[in-house]
């Protein structure tokens, strides 16, 4: 299969249109038949496959920047056919690998989520317009949205019909959105998800499955009062431009100016050397959107974000992700000083933005993470982060060369998890003290074994066991089941609170991981491969 490349030019979007004007933004999802990523499916029906939610993902990240004055995002249709999206492409499911079915769910739930956050993030109101049928992944993400109008026009209707027709699950969170945030009680909850043909006008409302229905002869006219009303004034804010990502993708490697990775497909290991800030990248003028989108503070999480994603979608054997920094503790920590006494600046905010979304792009990425810290290596604030989002980091213990990590603000909560806290408090669960103590060291060069003592790495071996001991740990985590990894790691990452979150990420993608290997949904009688044929589907009865 071709590369999925998420690093895109809006002169490129074949599936969607974005329109602003004065402080409301449409998006516009207007799909043509023959626009699917791959030639063996059509996209009937505004259905939509990962090109698609590229597409979206990648517009509501330009909406932050470009457009900050924007405060409402109306998604519609552009469809004049009385449908305003038939939800992921059925056939593109059937005839797609595991792995990438699993991974377009993932990435399509993390453009989700960010949208759920942009209110509160980016002061932009997501207000999803159904001008017709929204069935499935075309009901999912008008749930992520902060308010729902559909057409009342008698067959228009919302819908989750993925265990009837396909015996699988809305796979891109609508179970946990539906209970969870849009509050359906469980037994019509139970319902709804039952019923093909789904709900429509008044009763979808009762159901708090909308928040309101309107005639079609009279759409239209409510739909711009709602949006000008929610709009206001705007944001007092002017944008940037912001650039596509110069980099260099080849078989064994992809080369971005701060960010580089090398593959060795046949160990099924991936190295990521990140590089640091200078001493002038931490400097941020009063005005800071004038630094623009090519400044170090924001090009490197831009660049990190497309190398993760890179591998996730187009290196599914690999396995193993060794993570290494060059630079300078000190420049770090005097970016992350820089961000957090300009916080309140909205480029800087929507930058802190960007940094707590990539770090839960590698929280939720099923790879192996080792970080390796060596002398001149940078992890320190921001940057630990990366180490602390690992399975294990690694730090040597060198004799004569200098070796340091680094606590800034910035590690004190300002990236919280999925579960809601930061990922110190995730370490050091319940204790309080350990967190404290880590704070404390704000400021510090800790070495190898001040680190340790504060529990902030996992070993220390010296400089004269490194290679064989950081070998031996790549060589047997490479030896392991790959399915029983992905099931520890994620199992391990995420203790603590549960959120919708974690539900969404842990529960229900290890439940439609499963579901999407079973026979019930694609063997080859399963509700997935017989969908659309004269047959009916044939399970085997035993509930497991």
């Amino acid at each position: 299969m071709k590369p999925v490349r998420f690093n895109i030019d809006p002169k490129d979007y074949k599936h969607i249109r974005v329109e602003v004007e004065g402080a409301i933004a449409k998006l516009i999802i207007a799909i043509p038949d023959d626009g699917g990523f791959r030639d063996d499916y059509q996209l009937k029906l505004n259905s939509y496959d990962i090109g698609v939610d590229v597409e979206i993902a990648d517009a509501t990240r330009r909406l932050r920047y470009e457009h900050p004055e924007v405060s409402v995002v109306c998604i519609t249709s552009g469809r004049d056919d009385g449908v305003f999206s038939a939800g992921a492409n059925i056939f593109m499911l059937r005839t797609s690998d595991h792995a990438h079915k699993v991974n377009f769910c993932k990435f399509t739930n993390e453009t989700r989520c960010y949208i759920e956050e942009t209110h509160e993030t980016s002061n932009q109101y997501y207000f999803a317009a159904l001008n017709g049928l929204s069935s499935g992944g075309g009901y999912e993400l008008p749930l992520a949205c902060d308010e729902i109008h559909l057409v009342d026009d008698r067959r228009s209707a919302v819908s989750l019909p993925e265990v009837p027709y396909l015996a699988v699950l809305p796979g891109t969170g609508g179970l946990t959105r539906v209970v969870d945030k849009r509050k359906v009680r469980r037994d019509r909850a139970d319902i709804f998800c039952s019923l093909a043909e789904g709900i429509r006008g008044e009763k979808a409302v009762e159901w708090k499955l909308v928040d309101a229905v309107h005639p079609a002869s009279s759409f239209d006219e409510k739909i711009a009062a709602r949006l000008e009303e929610l709009a206001g004034d705007g944001n007092p804010h002017k944008g940037i431009d912001l650039s596509v990502l110069e980099v260099d993708y080849q078989e064994d490697s992809a080369t971005y100016e701060f960010v580089k990775v090398k593959i060795d497909q046949e160990k099924r290991v991936a190295t990521i050397e990140l590089t640091g800030p200078s001493a002038e990248d931490s400097k941020i003028p009063k005005n800071a959107a004038d630094l623009g989108s090519d400044w170090y503070g924001l090009k490197f999480w831009r660049e990190l974000d497309d190398a993760i994603l890179n591998l996730r979608f187009n290196y599914y054997e690999v396995g193993t992700v060794i993570i290494k920094s060059k630079g300078s503790c000190e420049n770090v920590i005097a970016l992350d000083n820089a961000l957090e006494a300009q916080k309140d600046d909205w480029f800087i905010r929507e930058v802190l933005t960007e940094m707590k979304r990539v770090l839960k792009r590698i929280d939720y990425t099923s790879r192996t993470l080792f970080t390796f810290i060596e002398p001149e290596s940078c992890f320190a604030g921001s940057f630990f982060e990366i180490a602390l989002a690992s399975d294990r980091a690694y730090m040597m213990n060198h004799e004569d060369e200098e070796n340091f990590i680094g606590i800034s603000v910035l590690n004190g909560g300002k990236f919280p998890m999925g579960n809601g806290i930061s990922r110190l408090e995730t370490r050091f669960l319940d204790d309080a003290e350990s967190v404290n103590n880590a704070l404390g060291a704000i400021g510090k060069k800790l070495n190898a074994e001040q680190a340790y003592e504060l529990g902030l790495v996992t070993e220390i071996p010296d400089d004269i066991d490194w290679e064989d001991e950081v070998r031996i740990a790549v060589e047997e985590r490479v030896s392991f089941s790959p399915d029983a990894l992905t099931g520890m790691e994620a199992s391990l990452r995420f203790p603590g609170p549960e959120t919708m979150e974690t539900k969404i990420f842990a529960r229900l993608t290890a439940w439609q991981n499963w579901i999407f290997t079973r026979p019930n949904a694609v063997g080859e009688r399963g509700g997935l491969t017989m969908y659309g044929d004269v047959k009916n589907a044939e399970f085997d009865w035993k509930r497991v």
